[in-house]
């Protein structure tokens, strides 16, 4: 009975020995202490965010200045591009920067007299307009001739009136995701490739070399109900086409009608 005594006894020790020791807590400061002058470092912290407003607050000022100049030059449509936020063709450097309500650090400017051109800084996060982010912009004596874009497809540039209204953008996007899904398909991705076809079709239906495009790309993904219904609608669209326009175009496309009707035979076989 003893030696299980001893043995508990000795349990019990190695246990209390074991266990972790906690210490009391000490306060970080008394109860009416004063603190400490700020250090060095907050000083630089507090400099550079004075900085950084008074900064912001001449670039406000230089904003307000260049719009107000623009608009006291501006006239008819430019004046009313300013008011959107719009870069516009035959604007002027200073509507530009108006209209991006931006000032001159935004751009990297080279060229004068009779061609320059305006590249915005940065990538992704340059100057924007009421469209988008502005790649660059070219000016003829003093004028804008010419805005790129910059946009998830690649870039699209303004250089004629019509490019700049949503029947020209959206031929342009077009235009750029059927490049997009030519890559796709250069590659083997079909997948990919019928998806960006799929989404110029929407920008620019009833377009023929899109439906081409598609009922090609859905023949080779073993999809035949769906490439013969896309081939038929190709040759449906190229006899309007015929009917439209002279020989010499209809005639342009004559192997790709020739090979839509064989695929419209083969497929409706199966």
């Amino acid at each position: 009975m003893n030696k299980i005594a001893f043995l508990a006894a000795a349990l019990a020790a190695s246990a209390g020995a074991c266990a972790p020791h906690v210490r009391p807590l000490r306060p970080v400061m008394e109860n009416g202490a004063v603190l400490a002058p700020q250090s060095e470092t907050d000083e630089v912290v507090d400099r550079a965010r004075a900085e950084g407003e008074a900064q912001r607050e001449r670039l406000a000022e230089e904003r307000g200045r260049n719009e107000a100049a623009a608009l006291a030059a501006c006239s008819g449509r430019a004046c009313d591009a300013i008011a959107r936020g719009e870069v516009a063709l035959g604007m002027t450097e200073a509507q530009v920067l108006a209209a991006t309500r931006t000032t001159a650090e935004a751009w990297d400017s080279r060229g004068s007299g009779r061609g320059a051109v305006m590249t915005g800084r940065g990538d992704g996060a340059g100057p924007h307009d009421a469209v988008g982010e502005v790649a660059y912009v070219t000016l003829q004596n003093g004028a804008v001739r010419g805005i790129t874009y910059r946009e998830p497809q690649g870039f699209r540039t303004v250089a004629a009136p019509g490019d700049a209204t949503l029947g020209g953008v959206a031929a342009a996007r077009a235009e750029a995701l059927l490049r997009e899904g030519d890559d796709f398909a250069a590659r083997g991705d079909l997948a990919g490739a019928l998806d960006r076809y799929d989404r110029a079709d929407v920008l620019r239906a009833d377009d023929p070399e899109t439906t081409l495009r598609i009922a090609r790309t859905l023949d080779k993904s073993l999809r035949p109900r769906e490439a013969e219904l896309r081939y038929r609608m190709f040759l449906h669209q190229m006899e309007l086409e015929r009917i439209r326009v002279t020989g010499e175009a209809y005639a342009r496309w004559a192997a790709a009608i020739a090979e839509a009707r064989d695929r419209v035979v083969v497929l409706d076989r199966r």
